[in-house]
Formats: C-alpha cells, sequence, structure tokens
C-alpha cells in the first residue's frame, strides 16, 4: 500500500513558500539573503545583517506610523 502522505514536493525558496514571513527575524534573514545574492555571494554576513535589520525595521516603523 502506498503512503498517500509522502507526496512529492518540488523545492522551492522560503519567498516561494510565504509571502509574508511570521517572523520580524525571518524578514531580515530574508533580506540580508537577497543583499548577499546582490553583491555577488561574496561575504560581508555582519554587513549584509545589519544593513536588511536597518532596511526591514525602518519599513515595519514606517507601515506602523500609517
Amino acid at each position: 500500500m502506498k503512503d498517500t502522505n509522502a507526496a512529492a514536493v518540488p523545492n522551492q525558496t522560503p519567498t516561494n513558500v510565504t509571502k509574508s514571513p511570521a517572523t520580524l527575524q525571518e524578514q531580515i534573514r530574508l533580506h540580508a539573503y537577497g543583499l548577499y545574492e546582490k553583491r555577488g555571494k561574496e561575504g560581508h554576513e555582519l554587513e549584509n545583517w545589519l544593513q536588511a535589520e536597518s532596511e526591514v525595521t525602518q519599513q515595519k516603523a514606517k507601515t506602523v506610523a500609517a
């Protein structure tokens, strides 16, 4: 008997799985990864994280203020 719960699901990146990440940390992580890709996938982990953190929290503040 086949296990119907083991259906094949194509691999998806986190941005395809959820359109709005559940946590602030997840939003920052995804944004930092985008910055990493923009910079040619070359190091700068801390810079990417700090920039992403700043941009995401500023965007959240604008959303809350609106």
